[in-house]
């Protein structure tokens, strides 16, 4: 970031109020001019850290970082981490699938209030997080019926009545 058109801009405007004072007034801006540029750059220096301390405040647990370069200030952003999940979902019980493929996905879906509160209770029931227990019975919905196993289709096909 190049502070030298902010200078340049306060330097101009001081110019500007000291024509107004006559010719001696111009001659002392002109004489102040020189050292007051370090003082205008070190004010924006501080407002510039001032602010990225109340972004990174904001932020947390991101951040924004203020670097000088020579006498140039750069900003460095650090993003906060991608939202990860209070905790793992618990082990399958024996006869489960395993659910850790690796990846993890997020849904938000709407549910009744009273829904919510009976699923927390089971799942602090269980001894699970609400994400671990909501894992485990979405999985249990999907397995096939505990019933009698079919067998697998051969390709051959019987239609009509029986008595």
């Amino acid at each position: 970031m190049d502070l030298s058109q902010y200078v340049d801009h306060v330097r101009h405007e001081l110019g500007l109020a000291a024509e107004a004072g006559g010719e001696e007034s111009r001659a002392v801006a002109e004489r102040l001019v020189a050292p007051l540029e370090s003082a205008i750059r070190l004010t924006l220096l501080d407002a510039l850290s001032a602010a990225t301390a109340e972004i990174t405040a904001e932020l947390a647990p991101g951040s924004v970082d203020l670097r000088l370069r020579g006498r140039e200030p750069g900003f460095v952003v650090t993003p906060p981490p991608a939202e990860q999940p209070e905790e793992d979902p618990a082990p399958p019980a024996s006869g489960a699938p395993d659910l850790d493929e690796g990846a993890t996905s997020r849904i938000n879906f709407r549910l009744p209030e009273q829904l919510k509160f009976r699923i927390e209770e089971a799942a602090a029931a269980e001894g699970l997080s609400v994400n671990a227990w909501l894992v485990r019975v979405a999985a249990a919905g999907l397995e096939p019926a505990r019933g009698p196993k079919r067998a697998p289709r051969s390709g051959q096909r019987f239609t009509g009545w029986v008595r």
